[in-house]
This record gives C-alpha cells, sequence and structure tokens, in this order.
C-alpha cells in the first residue's frame, strides 16, 4: 500500500484535564511499508470471505453490487420491562486500509474469534490509485491534495478484498472522507456545509468507481450499495462536525461519532445520533483520556510515533487498562455504551495494537456484553422506547441504579416489600407508589 501518512495536530480539551488530540491516520516518520513492528502476532490475512448466494445485481462499473440484506446481523429488540440494558462496546478503525501490515486481516480475525463485529471508516483515497488523484477536488486544495496520500493497484487490491470480507462478516463500512485536512489553511474545521457534502460525494465515488480507477475490471464487487451502507463516519482529527453533522443530516445519515463525551448514554444531536468517544481513566495520572489509540500516545510519547522503546510494553498496559477500567465503571454502572477508537498502526513498536486485541479478548466474552459496530448500536437504540433512553441518560458516569435495573426500568412502580408500609396484602401492584399516612 503506496501510502504516505502524517499526523496533525488535534484539539485539547484543558476543561476534562485530557489531551484530545484527534487521532490522524498515520505517522510522522513516512510511509506504513517503513514500519518496524505491527501488532502482536498477525500469521496472514483471513482467507477472502465466500461470495453471497443471493443474485448479485452489479452497480455502475461494478464496483458496487446489491447482493441482499447484511448477513450476520442480529436483529435489535425492545427492552422489555425492569430488564438490564446489554454492555454495547463499540471497536472502530479510522482509516481501515489494508497494507504490508495486515492489520485489517488480522484484526477480523481477532473480532470472529472473540464474537465481535465492528466498524471500519474507510478513507476514499485509499481505494484511488496515485496516478488518479487529480481526480480528488478537495474542497479550499488544489486537485490531488491530501493529507495521508494515495494508494496502488495491489493496495487497492488488498483492502477491496478485506472490505468485501468484513461486511458479510457483519461489520459496517463508514468514512473517514478523504484528504484528512486538520487545523487551519482548509482544514475540515473551516468546510461550510457545501464543502462537507462535496467531500461526501467525492468518497462515494471513488468507492462506486475504484474498479475503472484501478484498472481491476476483473476483480468481485464488494458486495453492498454505498449510498445505502454509508450511514455514519468520524471527522479527521474531530474538527469541522457541526456543519458535518448539518451536511450529514441532509444527506439521510444516521448518527456521527465525531465528539468527545462521557461515558453516558447517547442521545440525537441535530438530528443524529451523537456516539462520540469518551473519556476515560488514564491509570496513574490524574486525568482521564480519550478512547482512542493516539490519544494515549500523546499522553505518553506526545507526536513522537516511536518513542523510548523501554517503555511501549508500559505504555500498551496503560492503554489496555484504562480502557478496561472505562468497561467496568459502564458495565456495573449505568451500562453506557463503550466508544473506542482505532487506527491500522504500528505507533510506538505496536503496542496500542496489543492493547486493542487484549481488551476484545477480555471484554467482548463476558455475560450481556454485545461488541457491536455503530450500525447495530444505532439500531438498538432506534429500537427502544424513547422514556426508557431518557432514564438511561439520568443515570451519572458509573452510577447504577439504587433500588436495582427492575425497579429502575419498570413500566409501572413496582410493589412495595411485603410488609412495608402500604404494601398491597394481596401482594399485587398498586396503581401507584404507595404512600403511608400515619395517624
Amino acid at each position: 500500500m503506496a501510502v504516505t501518512m502524517r499526523i496533525a495536530a488535534g484539539i485539547t480539551t484543558a476543561a476534562a484535564c485530557a489531551a484530545v488530540l484527534a487521532g490522524c491516520s498515520g505517522g510522522a516518520t513516512g510511509t506504513k511499508e517503513g514500519a518496524k513492528e505491527g501488532a502482536k502476532g498477525p500469521k496472514g490475512a483471513v482467507a477472502p470471505a465466500p461470495a453471497p448466494k443471493s443474485a448479485v445485481r452489479l452497480i455502475g462499473d461494478g464496483s458496487t453490487a446489491f447482493t441482499g440484506a447484511q448477513p450476520n446481523l442480529a436483529k435489535p429488540q425492545r427492552l422489555k420491562s425492569g430488564q438490564k440494558p446489554p454492555q454495547f462496546v463499540v471497536f472502530s478503525w479510522d482509516g481501515a486500509g489494508e497494507d504490508s501490515q495486515k492489520l485489517f486481516s488480522y484484526f477480523r480475525k481477532v473480532a470472529k474469534k472473540n464474537n465481535a463485529t465492528m466498524t471500519y471508516f474507510l478513507s476514499g483515497v485509499y481505494v484511488l490509485p496515485e496516478e488518479k488523484a487529480d481526480l480528488y477536488r478537495p474542497p479550499h486544495h488544489s486537485p490531488g491534495r491530501s493529507d495521508i496520500g494515495f494508494n496502488d493497484r495491489e493496495g487497492i487490491k488488498a483492502t477491496v478484498e478485506q472490505l468485501r470480507g468484513a461486511w458479510l462478516e457483519g461489520n459496517e463500512i463508514g468514512t473517514h472522507f478523504n484528504g484528512h485536512f486538520c487545523g487551519s489553511g482548509g482544514g475540515v474545521g473551516e468546510w461550510s456545509v457545501e464543502d462537507w457534502k462535496d467531500e461526501i460525494r467525492q468518497a462515494k465515488s471513488f468507492v462506486k468507481s475504484w474498479k475503472t480507477n484501478a484498472g481491476l475490471k476483473t476483480t468481485a464487487p464488494l458486495p453492498f450499495d454505498y449510498d445505502k451502507e454509508l450511514i455514519g463516519a468520524r471527522t479527521p482529527c474531530l474538527e469541522g462536525k457541526e456543519n458535518f453533522r448539518r451536511a450529514a443530516r441532509e444527506l439521510g445519515f444516521r448518527y456521527d461519532t465525531s465528539g468527545v463525551d462521557n461515558q453516558v448514554w447517547p442521545e440525537r444531536k441535530g438530528g443524529l445520533w451523537d456516539l462520540s468517544m469518551q473519556l476515560v481513566p488514564l491509570p496513574g495520572r490524574s486525568f482521564e483520556t480519550l478512547t482512542m489509540d493516539y490519544n494515549f500516545m500523546v499522553n505518553q510519547s506526545g507526536t513522537a510515533t516511536q518513542g523510548d522503546p523501554s517503555k511501549h510494553e508500559y505504555w500498551g498496559n496503560q492503554m489496555r487498562d484504562g480502557l478496561l477500567q472505562g468497561f467496568d465503571r459502564a458495565y456495573n454502572g449505568n451500562r453506557a455504551p463503550l466508544i473506542i477508537g482505532n487506527h491500522f498502526e504500528s505507533w510506538n513498536g505496536g503496542t496500542y495494537m496489543r492493547a486493542i486485541e487484549e481488551t476484545i479478548e477480555r471484554v467482548c466474552n463476558k455475560r450481556d456484553v454485545r461488541c457491536v459496530s455503530f450500525r447495530q448500536l444505532a439500531d438498538w437504540l432506534d429500537a427502544q422506547d424513547p422514556a426508557v433512553l431518557d432514564k438511561l441518560r439520568e443515570l451519572k458516569v458509573g452510577e447504577a441504579p439504587k433500588a436495582g435495573w427492575a425497579r429502575y426500568l419498570a413500566a409501572e412502580p413496582s410493589p412495595a416489600p411485603k410488609g412495608a408500609p402500604g404494601a398491597s396484602t394481596s401482594g399485587a401492584s398498586t396503581s401507584g407508589a404507595s404512600t403511608s399516612r400515619e395517624g
């Protein structure tokens, strides 16, 4: 994958006492092929998923196709009265390309082994060959400009293979847009609603025409209609989300994950589910940081992607333990979904890839835990009684209902314990909360 990357500065949220520099899809040390060390233990790519058995209707030049409903998706169920909500965990990946490190294919294996599905945010330039770079007309930049580079035919073929297999396994393919422009001077934080619409249109067009652009006419298509598949995104460096959300709402998106939040239940903002990443403990430090590999790195080695080798293991453990502490306080508390973001990178010797893998292994197989994509989480939220979601949003970070979930989410007030003042002698529930009247 001939892609040259760089790290761009994000935003510091001083009020939260945490560095929330948003992860950019790459390191300052050059091409991904130059990385010395990848994730722990990948032993090769996942075998290509078989083509769907349903009828295939090619779209456009055959880069994409309609193949029916996505397989391996569970139908969302509305919570029953008094039912404790499941613990959702979303693992997501910015950029989502397959390069010589084979981290995309490796984490597909990790997900399948641990009953997880994920969201892969594809950068459109990862399916656009470098010789066709001028097809990209970024807002406020010259044609062919991109801060994360482009791809080659082999890289495109490998990336498409992983996207195809991931979708057939029940994972979601979102977008991380195209050129990944951050900061001033044309960065996405300065883009208008119309700029965002144009960027989204181009991101879709590169996915829908990768065969023509890369000259890979005989390669199998992606098995989905990207116009229908694309329902959410994360903006570069978490910038520009206000105008992006306005554009996304008009284009039929359903969620955005470009913000910074606490571990509380999500709500709709501007017509979209706000599924922001969250602040979790940074073990050994007095503040919390964002649930993204890049942010842990910035708090450990700054923007140096390969810091002190003697600290790599500690830094990975620190990230893993911070995510697990965040998980535990939700799992044993308010059950708010835990939203985690990552990059297919080998920063600090691949220690963050190890941290993520170990987190997946430790949480996704627990009772009542569902490791899902953003699409699946949004589907579940849409299926719930709005009044129940309102109650869930009243719970603070780590706060479990004092009287237990059965009473907290009961459709009607639970009966008072037998023998308590005002309790029904028959044991049946009364029409309201009983009040003891003395004298």
